[in-house]
């Protein structure tokens, strides 16, 4: 129960920003939802006078999600059940004539429970104006009727609702096919309604106002039922055994809490009802899936609907231990910066970064009590996912001191650590940094960006526990970016260049001594030199060829043999590389010299067909760029110098 009640108290830290809309990044809206509430697309706007008369209507086609009050029973409704929410609803719940107009119910009246319920609230001492202004006009048992004067529905010859639209059959009725077909799909009468008032001088959004949602919750909260204990927070309050839905998305109908078969193979004799199993309270249950609905919309990652999500309590953004370095510090670090950073250099600029988030707590934990500091220097960790449709099941969940967090986060960018080039930055230019890749990026690593959805978020999935939990990443995985990074010919270029990067952090990870990005004169191990080899020979071969000739290198191109059999493979490069040094001259002495060099350190014991590790990535990257950097460097002083001249 730990997570609803960090979810519960994560919902009473963020009071004020109850029934605020927020923003995503697709131009969606969403909110922390009042207790009591819930959200529906609306299709049709309905707008009525303070007295009551009918003033306008029109199709929803744009800002359609609608925050609307419901009771327990209306927001797990389902099938034929009649539970009509407490003021918008469909059409066939709201529309008294909705009989009259070809309306059939398999059971009872869908309106006389409706126009019930909003009565009572409408009589009750909570009622706003609003409500009563509403209340007055669906009881003239008209809308429909209303809707129709108003050329928002049309019927048949019968004088029923039209179903479906026909250019043809139903060209006398209007030239062009009305908009509510095109955003209602099925029954014409599941049309979703949402109601709102006019003042002589004002239109006030019933939706959007915050005394209509504490209205219906004073109303409805005198209507809960008795008293018990809320294993959550161990008080005596209503509880409740129908949770919230639409956890991940307004159509999603998993429950993480649910107990609603009583045929006897759900408890299997151990309860005899579900509150003897566990008893929630009903504002407790509320507050926490609004919570969690806020947090997935703000800040979740969602891979094939499983929900990964990092937050504090207090303070809701924390840095999420599945993204990278850069996006915890976007900072656009000079070459000559980055290209020295030892992992002490990583871990002093990723401190920095997370500074920002310390010093926001520290805020709070001015204004309270020594307790309160202890609960919301936490992070909380939550895995979702669903097998049905109807049950939904906490995969994951940690909860851990920020101090810890932020040191294990450290730990991660500093161990799994290489320099990379495939990220933007604001103005879409590639920028360099070191440290940890995204774990959506190693994924793309280990399996390709066409890798099926469900390998990605099991991968993640194994991948969360070596981030938080300080462990190695499995060895199969390594192993997969390894292999695909060995093979530069099955990629486009910059593919490749982003897997050999991410392979090479993996590397650096799964080994007890770190080698550092920098190239590393002093490593005398076997696979590293072989890797030098490859880098320069790489290299040279490059620069002799002409700007126009993009074709990989003898050294790219038989990078996959060199790695399952160097000895052998290298003897075919070299053999490959006379006539590039003979076409540089002079310019490819020191190239050769340094495959010499190279070439000398390895024990002839050594220089076999044995296969490498993936550390030879690691020294093709280092010796490759140092040489990249090294001819930039000289170019930049020849540049100086002629310009002196």
């Amino acid at each position: 129960m730990s997570w609803l009640l960090n979810l519960y108290e994560t919902y009473e830290a963020n009071l004020n920003r109850v029934g605020k809309p927020e923003m995503k990044r697709n131009g969606e809206s969403y909110t922390l939802l009042p207790i009591c509430h819930t959200t529906q697309t609306a299709h049709i706007e309905v707008v009525v006078t303070q007295d009551g008369l009918f003033h306008s209507a029109t199709v929803v086609e744009s800002n359609a999600n609608t925050l609307i009050p419901c009771t327990e029973d209306s927001a797990n409704r389902a099938g034929s059940k009649v539970a009509p929410y407490p003021l918008h609803d469909k059409l066939s719940y709201v529309a008294g004539d909705a009989a009259s107009f070809g309306g059939e119910f398999k059971k009872d009246n869908p309106f006389e429970a409706y126009i019930q319920l909003l009565g009572e609230w409408a009589s009750s001492p909570h009622a706003t104006d609003h409500v009563k202004s509403i209340y007055r006009y669906v009881s003239k048992r008209q809308l429909i009727a209303d809707l129709v004067r108003e050329r928002i529905l049309f019927t048949d010859e019968h004088n029923r609702l039209i179903q479906q639209w026909d250019n043809t059959k139903h060209a006398r009725l209007s030239e062009t096919r009305p908009k509510i077909y095109s955003v209602v799909t099925g029954d014409i009468f599941s049309a979703f309604v949402r109601f709102t008032v006019r003042s002589p001088h004002h239109q006030y959004y019933v939706w959007e106002d915050p005394g209509m949602y504490e209205s219906f919750i004073r109303f409805y909260s005198e209507r809960l039922g008795d008293k018990d204990w809320c294993y959550v927070t161990g008080t005596r309050q209503p509880c409740t055994d129908k949770h919230a839905n639409k956890i991940r998305n307004p159509a999603d109908k998993a429950k993480l809490i649910s107990a609603n078969d009583t045929s006897g193979f759900t408890f299997r004799g151990r309860f005899k009802t579900s509150q003897e199993a566990a008893s929630i309270g009903y504002d407790v249950s509320q507050k926490a899936h609004n919570a969690l609905k806020w947090l997935i919309n703000r800040q979740a990652t969602i891979i094939d609907q499983r929900v990964f999500l990092t937050w504090g309590t207090n303070q809701p953004n924390v840095p999420d231990p599945l993204e990278d370095r850069f996006s915890l510090d976007a900072v656009d670090l000079a070459a000559k910066q980055i290209d020295t950073y030892t992992y002490e250099d990583v871990a002093k600029e990723l401190s920095k970064s997370l500074a920002g988030y310390r010093s926001q707590l520290k805020t709070w934990s001015d204004r309270i009590d020594e307790l309160e500091k202890q609960r919301i220097a936490k992070v909380n960790i939550l895995v979702l996912d669903s097998a049905t449709t109807g049950r939904m099941a906490v995969l994951y969940y940690r909860n851990m001191d920020l101090p810890l967090y932020f040191d294990r986060l450290i730990q991660w960018h500093t161990s799994c650590v290489w320099l990379h080039r495939y990220r933007k930055n604001d103005k879409g230019e590639h920028v360099m940094f070191v440290g940890a890749p995204s774990v959506n990026d190693i994924a793309f690593a280990a399996y390709g960006p066409k890798a099926d959805s469900k390998i990605v978020k099991g991968m993640m999935m194994r991948v969360l526990p070596c981030i938080v939990d300080g462990h190695p990443v499995p060895s199969d995985i390594v192993a997969n970016a390894v292999r695909k990074a060995s093979n530069p010919e099955s990629m486009e270029t910059w593919e490749w260049e982003k897997t050999l990067s991410v392979a090479c952090a993996l590397v650096n990870q799964s080994r007890k001594e770190k080698i550092p990005v920098a190239l590393d004169l002093e490593n005398d191990n076997r696979d590293y030199l072989f890797g030098r080899l490859l880098a320069v020979a790489d290299v040279l071969e490059r620069r002799a060829l002409t700007f126009e000739e993009k074709r990989p290198t003898n050294a790219i191109r038989f990078m996959n043999a060199f790695a399952q059999h160097p000895a052998r493979t290298w003897k075919t490069i070299q053999q490959c590389l006379q006539p590039y040094q003979a076409k540089l001259g002079a310019d490819a002495h020191y190239l050769s010299r340094l495959i010499d060099e190279i070439g000398s350190r390895i024990p002839v014991s050594e220089f076999t067909d044995k296969p490498l590790s993936g550390v030879y990535l690691l020294g093709y990257y280092s010796q490759r760029q140092a040489l990249y950097t090294s001819s930039k460097s000289q170019q930049s002083n020849q540049d100086a110098a002629n310009a002196g001249n």
